[in-house]
């Protein structure tokens, strides 16, 4: 049988060892635990404290951290009941196990106080900081502070109605959504749509596609300030607004923004940036992945990757957009008055608008009135109810000419008259190219300019950069445009209808008679007019010519300079015209024959006569020996013309046949060349189709320094007197393919110092006697392929610039060692008909 009591006494015996075995335990880990607690207050304490003191000054309530305060209390309280184990009296050990339990109870509340609701509460807290942001920027992005950031996508509100802007945002498209950084400029004179271009473009679903919120517009305006400009893009970050203590610092933070934002691709949309800005916009660049800069100005910056003119509309657009703005539909009334505003959208706008809801009279006296003038003539004449005299159209047009007091790239030492310049060009026949030599005559004599043309060209470019004018090249200058020996023959200047109409209109301030340019056009809306002669007889004139300038009364006028324009059926009925003050003439015929008038023989201050022909067929002067009468008269250009026989022109300089017949002039004189033009120093002959031969007499006029005989493919003989011509600075003979011979005595133009015989396609040779060209410096002969060089040219010790084509230069290639200055310049072909529509048109 078992034991029973034995079996009672081991198992309470057991019991009891199990129980001493887990106090003997317990007290091993109470001083690890102790420690353990010890180490958590001390590093703890401090946190708890600094949470308790931003709770106090955030205003929060307390009960967050009690439960944390009061679990680091009791842990003080018991931490300081507990014994240390080396400073503990041996029969303290027995209490280990109990102070064991106690710290173990504390670490498990406390753990659950700082990883559970501590976490909880600090998650808590991040939400509502959270929100708190995100309402702080919203709040941001509401305000404006004047920026002009609209929208979403950072740009304007979308234009309501655009035409005509596809085939332009298609271009410029491409080139926006190229990687890498470039800057774009989009220019066009005021009114014809660059800001609607812009915005349009902004709201572009491609542009938003790669853009997307990084799209800034910013109108930069005519004093821009870069510190307002770069705290404007601050608050279209959504970011606080910045003050800047100067353009240094505004510029280094802009850099330091978009390094932030070129994460993802940029556009910036600088609107309205005026003349002088360039440097602004280069402070706007950053090498960035893909960061592009879109500039709308007046003026053509150039030195950036693209340049895009807007152009006038085509008619079917204009046509659309005026009947949206005049609520119309299509009729031959709507599109006679639509042809008149010449697709410039600023003038289907104001004349559109003027329109809308008036009745039948209303747009039949708006029709008679672009008939009858132009249309910044019948905007002001206008007495339609709705309409605004005063009209923005030509204040924004005359705004354009603002821009030319601005400095530019290019300054002269001393002012020059750039708006008289800009008026000049109204001298002209609408829709005619104006020879660029034609406006170096005139500007050299009434501005004094550089003889050479040079600063003359600068005005050309600047005007051009303003778009008040285009510039049309029909041949490659290259050759001839180089260093000091500069020659525009090829360089015309165009200008849209209603910029001519602006020019014309601002040469029309003060009475007729006063004027100091005066432009009378016979050819264009012509009137009625009632005059009665000395004899008492009237007589119903159809002329656009005022009553004074067609009566037999003799009339003065002041103006300096004086343009006529006639057409076919002109029949030279002047008055006795007294213009003692004209210093330039223009006259613009249309005839087959044409009398200079007996007013110009009194016309004792005109120093430049411009006559040219827009007919078909070269028109016959007559009367052309009253220029021997004006002892001023310093130069001539004549186009389209046959020449007659030369008079005496005493004191004439310059001289120039444009697609003239000269061989009555030349052949049929009774006077020597010589003494007819004792004193001339430049002649320019060119598109002369009759002209065979140079006359020897020519050779003779030893005050020659300029001979130029270029495009005369008839043009066979140059003569042997040539080397008479001892001040002979410059020689062209371009372009005569028929030129078979150059003579010996070239050799004795000494002081030559530019010889053009490019495209003679027919000289075969060049003299020996070249090489005695000692103060020779360029040689031009591209085309000449065929042209044997002499050994003397390696006597041309001053020759520094040599122009050929890729056939010619090998020719030049054992020379190059013996003459150390030269520099063969290598042009390619330059085939084009560029100057076809101009001859036929003129």
């Amino acid at each position: 049988m078992v034991d029973l009591a034995a079996a009672a006494v081991g198992a309470t015996f057991g019991a009891l060892l199990k129980e001493a075995l887990e106090i003997i335990k317990k007290a091993c880990k109470y001083r690890s635990t102790l420690e353990g607690q010890i180490e958590t207050f001390q590093n703890l304490g401090p946190v708890i404290k600094k949470i308790e003191k931003f709770n106090e000054q955030l205003d929060r309530p307390r009960q967050e951290v009690e439960g944390l305060i009061r679990g680091m209390s009791e842990m003080e309280k018991l931490i300081g009941k507990c014994p240390k184990p080396k400073a503990s009296k041996p029969w303290r050990v027995f209490s280990f196990p109990t102070y064991y339990d106690k710290l173990k109870a504390t670490d498990k509340s406390f753990e659950r106080s700082v990883t559970v609701d501590l976490q909880l509460r600090m998650a808590g807290d991040l939400q509502v900081v959270l929100l708190k942001l995100e309402n702080i920027l919203e709040s941001l992005s509401k305000q404006s502070y004047g920026t002009q950031i609209q929208g979403p996508h950072g740009a304007p509100a979308k234009p309501e109605f655009t035409v005509g802007l596809n085939e332009p945002l298609q271009n410029l498209k491409i080139e926006l959504l190229k990687p890498g950084v470039s800057v774009h400029v989009v220019t066009g004179l005021g009114g014809f749509g660059k800001t609607t271009f812009a915005k349009t473009l902004c709201w572009d679903d491609k542009v938003k596609g790669k853009f997307g919120n990084n799209i800034f517009f910013v109108v930069v305006s005519q004093t821009p300030n870069l510190k307002i400009i770069v705290q404007t893009l601050y608050e279209d970050c959504g970011l606080q607004r910045r003050e800047f203590h100067n353009d240094e610092e505004a510029i280094n933070k802009l850099g330091n923004l978009l390094i932030e934002i070129g994460k993802s691709p940029i556009l910036l949309v600088l609107d309205d940036v005026w003349p002088g800005s360039e440097s602004l916009i280069e402070k706007f660049k950053c090498s960035i992945p893909d960061y592009k800069i879109l500039v709308t100005s007046r003026v053509a910056f150039v030195g950036f990757d693209t340049i895009s003119p807007l152009k006038p509309l085509g008619h079917e657009d204009a046509e659309k957009l005026f009947c949206h703005l005049a609520n119309v539909e299509g009729s031959n009334l709507v599109s006679e008055i639509v042809r008149s505003c010449k697709g410039i959208p600023l003038s289907l706008k104001v004349i559109g608008r003027s329109l809308r809801g008036q009745d039948a009279e209303a747009w039949q006296e708006m029709k008679k009135l672009l008939q009858g003038h132009s249309i910044l003539e019948s905007l002001q004449s206008c007495s339609i109810p709705n309409s605004d005299p005063n009209t923005d159209l030509f204040a924004c047009l005359k705004s354009s000419l603002d821009l030319l007091e601005h400095k530019s790239p290019f300054e002269f030492s001393v002012p020059f008259p750039l708006k008289e310049c800009f008026k000049d060009l109204g001298l002209f026949p609408e829709d005619q190219r104006i020879p660029v030599a034609a406006l170096i005559d005139m500007w050299t004599e009434l501005y004094e300019l550089d003889d050479c043309g040079t600063r003359a060209m600068l005005i050309v470019k600047k005007l051009a950069n303003s778009n008040l004018a285009d510039v049309l090249v029909t041949k490659n200058g290259d050759a001839n445009n180089s260093d000091e020996y500069k020659c525009y023959n090829y360089h015309f200047v165009m200008q849209h209808d209603i910029v001519r109409e602006l020019a014309i209109c601002l040469s029309k301030e003060g009475p007729f008679e006063e004027r100091d340019r005066l432009i009378i056009d016979e050819i264009k809306r012509p009137h009625w007019w009632i005059v009665e002669n000395p004899q008492g007889i009237t007589a119903r004139i159809l002329s656009s010519f005022p009553k004074w300038l067609i009566g037999q009364r003799q009339q003065r006028v002041v103006a300096r300079t004086m343009s006529i324009s006639t057409g076919e059926n002109f029949t030279s009925d002047w008055c006795s015209m007294q213009a003692d003050k004209t210093e330039v003439l223009v006259l613009n015929i249309r005839s087959k024959t044409y009398t200079f008038p007996e007013f110009m023989k009194n016309m004792s201050k005109l120093r430049v006569l411009i006559v040219t022909n827009y007919g078909f067929h070269p028109s016959e002067i007559n009367n052309f020996e009253l220029l021997s009468f004006l002892s001023n008269l310093k130069r001539i250009r004549l186009e389209k013309v046959s020449v007659p026989c030369l008079c005496r022109l005493n004191n004439l300089k310059k001289l120039s046949f444009y697609m003239c017949n000269t061989s009555q002039a030349f052949d049929s004189c009774s006077i020597e060349i010589s003494s007819a033009l004792p004193k001339l120093e430049e002649m320019n002959i060119d598109y002369c189709i009759d002209l065979e031969k140079l006359p020897a007499g020519i050779c003779k006029i030893t005050s020659l320094k300029k001979l130029s005989i270029t495009n005369c493919h008839k043009f066979k003989v140059v003569p042997q007197e040539i080397g008479e011509l001892e001040n002979l600075e410059e020689l062209r003979l371009s372009c005569c393919s028929d030129l078979e011979e150059m003579r010996d005595s070239i050799g004795n133009l000494h002081n030559l110092r530019l010889f053009d015989i490019t495209d003679c396609i027919s000289l075969t040779n060049l003299p020996e006697k070249l090489g005695e060209l000692r103060n020779l410096e360029k040689l031009c002969m591209k085309g000449c392929s065929r042209c044997e060089l002499p050994d003397s040219v390696e006597n041309l010790q001053q020759l520094n610039c040599v122009v050929c084509d890729e056939d010619t230069s090998p020719n030049w290639e054992p020379f190059k060692a013996m003459l150390p200055k030269l520099e063969v310049k290598v042009l390619k072909a330059d085939i084009n008909l560029h100057w076809l529509p101009g001859v036929l048109k003129r």
